[in-house]
């Protein structure tokens, strides 16, 4: 193997300088899935750009229009931070199904997403959120909704020289909460079978004003299934109004037979997760 070299720049235009001469050059947040490619012989980078020495992308900043989260923040401070647990429960509750506890002091949001897998946890509770990445490059900064980042498995919309700068998480409107649940082939540190993730906001009566669900593990990306959705809008989540965003999910999947289950079993799941998911999302909006 070609030897590879180690660079911690401090701010964001040393690490594109980087990115942007060396082809083989590759970004270094948490790690914990490049260096398993690495020994893998799946990735083979000439240059590691060591991430977590740049300010920008270790701060966390939390106001009243949402919060503003470095791609380089580990897991375990987004797990622990309790006003982001008391306003995003879905969210840190996929954040929390990522690796285990020592994995989650080095893993990365930014990380989950770039490795583009389709069954990452972080992304559809991100997606249901309206979660938004800020991507800097050669040619500046763009802004990106989540769901449009991925185009495949192992793909991203990440240009030559671009990195995950940030991430942007609008404030929950009042009488709104979120909740994700996954399905695994065991109860830690595997990966999802089928993940859901849903978004509720209530009127004043307790009838759904809006939603959103996102799926993961049941398609080439995370998908948002909006029909799953807008079957719930104006219910008072009634069991038929769960039974068709169940219906609507399990049609929004396009899944695959693998070693962890097969695409009929997934249909079926999805459609079960979304009615729990939903659930509870409800009685967490209902409870603000």
């Amino acid at each position: 193997m070609a030897p590879s070299h180690f660079e911690a720049p401090t701010d964001v235009e040393a690490a594109i300088a980087l990115l942007s001469r060396r082809p083989g050059a590759r970004p270094l947040a948490g790690g914990t899935d490049l260096l398993v490619q690495l020994r893998l012989g799946a990735a083979t980078p000439d240059l590691f750009v060591d991430l977590k020495r740049i300010p920008r992308l270790m701060a966390t900043s939390l106001d009243s229009k949402g919060l503003t989260l470095g791609a380089a923040v580990p897991a375990a401070e987004i797990v622990e931070n309790a006003s982001i647990r008391s306003l995003w429960p879905g969210l840190v509750e996929a954040t929390a199904l990522i690796g285990s506890s020592q994995i989650q002091g080095r893993a990365t949001w930014g990380g989950n997403l770039c490795n583009a897998s389709p069954a990452a946890d972080a992304v559809p509770a991100m997606i249901v959120c309206g979660a938004k990445i800020v991507l800097a490059g050669p040619g500046g900064e763009r802004e990106v909704l989540i769901e449009d980042f991925t185009t495949g498995p192992g793909e991203t919309l990440l240009e030559r020289g671009e990195l995950v700068v940030e991430f942007r998480v609008p404030a929950p409107a009042p009488r709104s909460a979120d909740a994700y649940l996954r399905v695994t082939p065991r109860s830690e540190m595997d990966i999802a079978v089928v993940g859901v993730g849903v978004q509720l906001e209530l009127d004043r009566e307790g009838r759904v004003a809006s939603a959103r669900v996102a799926l993961g593990a049941v398609a080439p990306t995370a998908v948002r299934a909006d029909a799953a959705a807008e079957a719930l809008v104006g219910s008072r989540l009634d069991d038929a109004a769960l039974d068709r965003a169940a219906v609507a999910a399990s049609t929004s999947a396009s899944p695959i037979d693998d070693r962890r289950g097969t695409a009929a079993y997934r249909k079926s799941v999805v459609g079960v997760l979304t009615k729990r998911a939903a659930r509870i999302a409800y009685e967490r909006a209902q409870a603000r």
